[in-house]
This record gives structure tokens, C-alpha cells and sequence, in this order.
């Protein structure tokens, strides 16, 4: 047996070379939460002659649930089309019971951005924003996402976090707001840094379709992904948590501690 072919640490290898179809090492968490906005609830648009348009998630669609499926772990859908980082602190977890200790995960994988920066118009910040104490934290997305992160720390001291950046845009853009997708990609980095057990999928630098008309045309539906783009975009967030820990595994030898009571210290 050649464990290479199964387990590759090519000091060459990029994100996103190897896919992965069963997720990869992102089963040795058995509980995942996943934090975002329409594009982690498998949210569709609807529209017919005559009908306003409609929006609608289907978490059974999302890329979390595909992920589930794939990797045969659990995921949970902390998400909600339109989702802030802002919201998702300032009451609408409680109200739904995800700061809950019962619903604690291994790892969290957190998709935030779009709606803060886009729509609302917040300033990013940085991670001067945040504060030893949470509820002291700056009133920008960095300082409510960094919250979110703090919270779940204190929820479950030895989670992992995995970041999400968003893919690229095109030409067609406008530029300012490639520049506040840049500067939540650097964010994010920055927040990696910032925090233990902190990782970035970085699909801004690593998952740009070569052909993005091609791809709109195939995997989104109006404004958002379809069901085919949704199970790509699972295939892409677990070969990408796979090679995270592949070529880190030395840092995960304690995962199916997290959560229970023990550890392994010599």
C-alpha cells in the first residue's frame, strides 16, 4: 500500500489540488456548526410572471448538509438568508438557542461577510477591534465576527475554526466592492492569527473558476447557487478542510478530545 495516495503532505500541493468526494480528514469532527448568510442555507430564488421574487432556505440543500452527507458527520445550520455577523450577535443566536451548550461542535466553519460589508455598509475593521472582554469589542464586522468567535470559545475551549473568504469576482465588478472582498480576505488571515485553532479556506485565492461566465451559467440560478453549485461548493469547503489537516495533522492528534472531559498530555 502506498499511503501517499492516501495521505499526501507534498510540500507543493495548493488548496484545492486534490478534491476530495467524501470530504477527506473533515470527518474526524463528528459535530461541525456552520455560521452564515443565504449562501450557507442552501437558499433559492424563486420567480414566476406575475410574482414577486422569492427566497427561500433549504438547509437540506445547503453545503453543509451535502458536507454531512459526504463525510458521514454532523452539521449544524446556524445560518439564515440575509445573515450578519452583527445580527447573529446582537440576539438572533440566543433567540435561537446556538449559543446553547448542548449544540456545541468540534468545529465551527464561518461564512460572514457579504450582507455586512455590502449591504449594510459596515466598516471591516480590524483585529484592533477586539477586546479581551467580548462585549467590548468594536462596532465594526471585525469586531462582531471575532464575538461570534469568542463566544464559541468560551463555549468549547478546543474548537476549531475555519474561516471562509468569498471567490473572487470579475472585471464587471465594481471595484470597490472587490476591495471590500479583499479586505475581508485579509481579514480573515489577520483573524487566523489572532486565534488559536484558527484557519482560513481561502476560496477568494484558491477556488476562482477559470471560466466564471461558464460557471455562473451551471451552478447559479439568479442570484444565488443552485443545488449543483451547492454540492460543489461542499466538495470544495471539505477537500479544503482535508488538506488543512493533512498538512497540520500534528495540530489535530487532540480532536476527539474536543468535547469531553480528557486529554492526552505526556
Amino acid at each position: 500500500m502506498d499511503i501517499n495516495k492516501l495521505f499526501s503532505r507534498d510540500p507543493e500541493e495548493k488548496p484545492l489540488d486534490i478534491i476530495k468526494d467524501d470530504g477527506g480528514f473533515t470527518s474526524i469532527f463528528r459535530k461541525i456548526a456552520v455560521v452564515g448568510d443565504s449562501l450557507a442555507s442552501g437558499e433559492l430564488e424563486s420567480m414566476d410572471a406575475g410574482c414577486p421574487r422569492g427566497y427561500h432556505d433549504i438547509f437540506d440543500i445547503s453545503w453543509g448538509q451535502y458536507l454531512a452527507r459526504m463525510s458521514g458527520t454532523t452539521v449544524l445550520n446556524f445560518t439564515r438568508g440575509g445573515m450578519t455577523a452583527s445580527e447573529y450577535c446582537n440576539g438572533w443566536a440566543a433567540m435561537n438557542g446556538f449559543w446553547d451548550k448542548d449544540k456545541a461542535a468540534q468545529a465551527y466553519i464561518i461564512a460572514l461577510g457579504c450582507n455586512d460589508l455590502d449591504g449594510l455598509g459596515q466598516a471591516v475593521g480590524s483585529v484592533a477591534d477586539i477586546n479581551e472582554d467580548l462585549h467590548r469589542n468594536a462596532d465594526t464586522f471585525c469586531g462582531h465576527f471575532a464575538k461570534i468567535i469568542q463566544q464559541y470559545k468560551l463555549i468549547q475551549p478546543d474548537a476549531v475554526f475555519f474561516l471562509v473568504t468569498m471567490p473572487d469576482e470579475d472585471d464587471t465588478f465594481p471595484a470597490d466592492i472587490r476591495a471590500r472582498h479583499d479586505a475581508h480576505e485579509q481579514l480573515m488571515t489577520d483573524l487566523a492569527d489572532y486565534f488559536t485553532n484558527t484557519y482560513v479556506i481561502d476560496l477568494r485565492k484558491y477556488a476562482t473558476p477559470f471560466n466564471r461566465s461558464e460557471y455562473h451559467r451551471l451552478f447559479w440560478t439568479g442570484g444565488h447557487l443552485n443545488s449543483a453549485g451547492y454540492y460543489l461548493t461542499a466538495k470544495l469547503i471539505g477537500s479544503y478542510i482535508d488538506y488543512i489537516v493533512r498538512h497540520n495533522i500534528e495540530k489535530f492528534n487532540q480532536s476527539g478530545f474536543i468535547g469531553t472531559p480528557w486529554k492526552y498530555c505526556e
